[in-house]
C-alpha cells in the first residue's frame, strides 16, 4: 500500500512561501504529474515529499504511516534527479547495485535484480560500460535503473529529461511511461514542460506561486481548465482569452466579443451582467477565408507554416487571437478571415 496523502503541507524560506497549505492524495500505483512554471514550489514540494525538507505545518503519510519525522532512509521510497548523479569511477552495473550493496543484500540477490533492472531500463548489454561510454540518455536510465533496483514503495522523479536533447526526451518518455505501468510503482514526476504532463501522468496537479491550483486528468486540465493561469500555461499554442461581455435579458446567457454575438455552452454561475473572459483554444476555431453565417470577422497579422498545419495569428478588433488551420490553408498576412467558435469548446472565465 503506497498511498501518499499531503495534509495542509507548508514550507516557509526566510520570508517566501514556497508550498502553501497544499492538500493532495495520490492513490496506490498512481502516475502523478507536479506541473508549473519555476518557482512554483513543485521541487520543494517533493524534497518535503522525500524527507529532504521539513514542512513548516501539516503532515505527510505514505501508506498508513506518518512519515512527516521520518528521514529519507526510512520512508521507503526512491528519488531520480535532473541530473543524472552516476558515479563516473563505477560499471553500470556497480552504479545500479550500490544502494543494495548499501544495504548488505545478498550477492546473488544484488545480481538478480539489477539484471532484471537493467533489462527493463534496455541496459542489459551495457552493463560492464562506465559512464563515459554512455549517451545522455543510458546515464538517466541508469539513474532509473538505480531508483527501481530498490523496489520502492514510492518513485519520485524530479525533471529527469530536462538534459536530454528533443530527439532523445520524446523516446525516453515513451520507455519511461511503458516501465511506469510496469513497475505499477505509486509515482510522482516533477516538471514544467506540459507536452511531458500532458502524456505522462494519470492526473495532473498545476502549481502556481505554491499553491496546486487544479489537480484532475490530462484530458480535463487541458479541455476545461480552472483558471486563465492553466489556460494560459498547458496548450501549445496557449488557450486564446477575448475579453467580452455577458448578458442575461432573463434568459440564457449570450455574449459579445467586437459587436460579435457568441454561441456558448458553458456558463458562470451567478455572475452578473459585465464583463468576461471568453476562452478557446486554436484547434476548436474553425476559419474560412469567404463570409459565413455566424461568423466573426479578424484580419490575419502573421502565418507560420508548422508543417502538419499552419498557425495563424489574427487580430479580433483589436484583441489578438491564434488558430491552426490546414496546411494548404489560403492564408495570407493582411487579409480577412472568418472564425467560428465551437459552442461546446468555449470557456467562460471570471477577469478576477
Amino acid at each position: 500500500m503506497a498511498e501518499i496523502r499531503l495534509e495542509g503541507v507548508s514550507k516557509v524560506f526566510d520570508k517566501t512561501v514556497a508550498v502553501d497549505d497544499v492538500q493532495l492524495h495520490v492513490a496506490d500505483g498512481e502516475f502523478m504529474v507536479l506541473l508549473g512554471p519555476s518557482g512554483c514550489g513543485k521541487t520543494t514540494l517533493l524534497r518535503l515529499l522525500a524527507g529532504l525538507e521539513y514542512p513548516n505545518g501539516g503532515r505527510v503519510r505514505i501508506g498508513d504511516t506518518d512519515v512527516t519525522d521520518l528521514p529519507p532512509r526510512k520512508r521507503d521510497l526512491a528519488m531520480v534527479f535532473q541530473s543524472y548523479a552516476v558515479f563516473p569511477h563505477l560499471t553500470v552495473f556497480d552504479n545500479i547495485a550500490f544502494g543494495l550493496r548499501m544495504r548488505k543484500v545478498d550477492r546473488a540477490k544484488v545480481h538478480e535484480r539489477v539484471e532484471r533492472a537493467a533489462t527493463l531500463v534496455e541496459l542489459g548489454d551495457l552493463l560492464g560500460r562506465y559512464p563515459a561510454q554512455l549517451s545522455g540518455g543510458q546515464r538517466q536510465r541508469v539513474a532509473v535503473a538505480r531508483a527501481i533496483v530498490m523496489e520502492p514503495a514510492v518513485l519520485l522523479m524530479d525533471e529527469p529529461l530536462s538534459n536530454l536533447d528533443a530527439l532523445l526526451r520524446l523516446t525516453f518518455r515513451a520507455q519511461l511511461k511503458q516501465l511506469v505501468a510496469e513497475l505499477k510503482t505509486t509515482t510522482i514526476y516533477v516538471t514544467h514542460d506540459q507536452v511531458e504532463a500532458l502524456s505522462l501522468g494519470n492526473r495532473i496537479a498545476v502549481m502556481n506561486k505554491g499553491r496546486i491550483i487544479q489537480c484532475d486528468t490530462p484530458g480535463t486540465v487541458y479541455g476545461e481548465p480552472a483558471s486563465r493561469f492553466v489556460g494560459a500555461f498547458i496548450g501549445n499554442p496557449p488557450m486564446n482569452f477575448l475579453t467580452g461581455r455577458v448578458h442575461r435579458n432573463g434568459g440564457p446567457p449570450s455574449v459579445t466579443v467586437a459587436d460579435h454575438v457568441l454561441q456558448v455552452a458553458a456558463e458562470l454561475d451567478g455572475e452578473p451582467d459585465g464583463e468576461v473572459l471568453v476562452g478557446i483554444r486554436a484547434e476548436n476555431i474553425r476559419a474560412e477565408v469567404e463570409p459565413f453565417p455566424d461568423a466573426l470577422q479578424a484580419r490575419t497579422r502573421v502565418v507560420e507554416p508548422l508543417g502538419s498545419h499552419l498557425l495563424i495569428t489574427a487580430d479580433v478588433g483589436e484583441q489578438p487571437i491564434k488558430i491552426t488551420a490546414p496546411a494548404d490553408f489560403p492564408a495570407h498576412p493582411n487579409r480577412e478571415l472568418w472564425l467560428r467558435f465551437d459552442p461546446a469548446k468555449v470557456r467562460m472565465f471570471r477577469p478576477s
